[in-house]
């Protein structure tokens, strides 16, 4: 069974930072492309950040470029999202996601397999 759980959220001031993790169970990594994700109350679920199987190339949404960096750690199954100079329209609920093979992006959610159940960010002005 494939498990993907996302923390690290919390509140923060504007221009701060925070790390989120998504701790993966139940699959390989090696072989999975995978995604953060994020959602705000009333928006559609947008693409962050994307990170290949192949060479860890990644790709980032021009909303977070510079400011935000997709890592994973395999042996470790786990996938990391550094956030810093957060900025309150960063607030939205984040999603690690999986797919399967080589992925290179931009992410979209109709691409991915496994999702997490989201940590909530919030960033105060």
């Amino acid at each position: 069974q494939v498990q993907l759980v996302e923390s690290g959220g919390g509140l923060v001031q504007n221009g701060g930072s925070l790390r989120l993790s998504c701790a993966a169970s139940g699959l390989s990594l090696d072989f999975y492309s995978l995604a953060w994700f994020r959602q705000a109350p009333g928006k559609e679920r947008e693409g962050v950040s994307c990170i290949r199987n192949t060479d860890e190339s990644t790709d980032y949404a021009d909303a977070v470029k510079g400011r935000f960096t997709i890592s994973r750690d395999n042996e470790k199954k786990t996938l990391y999202l550094w956030m810093n100079y957060l900025k309150p329209e960063d607030t939205a609920v984040y999603y690690c996601a999986a797919t399967y093979g080589d992925y290179e992006g931009p992410p979209r959610p109709d691409e991915y397999d496994y999702w997490g159940q989201g940590t909530q960010v919030t960033v105060i002005s």
